[in-house]
């Protein structure tokens, strides 16, 4: 039963009070802000200042009540750290947004064209300029480019290619290794 008086912490709220007034299940309480606010009496905790153990179990659970409330900080990621001489792998997406900037107008085998003679310019390059390792996003969708990407990549002798990093890519990337030949 809270009583006019009593000492008040409100639940979902970090609010904590006084009450200066109560009528049937509603509760008028005075902040320690001085602003004057009216709750339901499930939505307050009645806190207690005499020092017996119940009343400091009590106090025990006021206070992981307000550590529930709290805001939590924002959990640091760890960057994941490179070797010094660690080059990195050039990537490309193929994702027919970031290959042109609007394609109204386009039939899926003219986006599937562009998208298979960008992936061969970027081979060509590699290959042209000793690059040993590239990866290609293609996403997951219907598999459509993944299989054109397979069987563009099939056709080099001195290439292999796998599914990339699953934790970095996903499901919808392919890594090229380029075999490189003594010149």
């Amino acid at each position: 039963m809270i009583n006019k008086g009593d000492k008040v912490s409100v639940l979902d709220e970090a609010v904590n009070g006084i009450v200066i007034a109560t009528k049937g299940e509603e509760v008028t309480i005075e902040t320690e802000d001085g602003f004057v606010m009216t709750f339901f009496v499930n939505e307050l905790l009645k806190i207690n200042d005499s020092s017996n153990l119940m009343d400091s179990i009590r106090r025990i659970n006021i206070d992981e009540i307000k550590k529930e409330k709290e805001i939590p900080k924002p959990r640091s990621f760890v960057k994941e750290r490179k070797d010094k001489h660690e080059v990195s792998v050039p990537e490309f997406d193929l994702h027919i947004e970031k290959l042109v900037p609007n394609k109204r107008g386009m039939s899926n085998y003219d986006i599937l064209t562009l998208q298979s003679e960008t992936a061969k310019r970027h081979i060509e390059f590699a290959i042209k300029n000793r690059i040993p390792k590239i990866v290609f996003i293609h996403g997951v969708g219907e598999g459509v480019l993944k299989a054109e990407l397979d069987f563009l990549l099939g056709r080099y002798d001195n290439i292999d290619f796998k599914e990339a990093n699953y934790q970095k890519y996903g499901q919808g990337a392919t890594e090229v290794f380029i075999k490189q030949s003594s010149r």
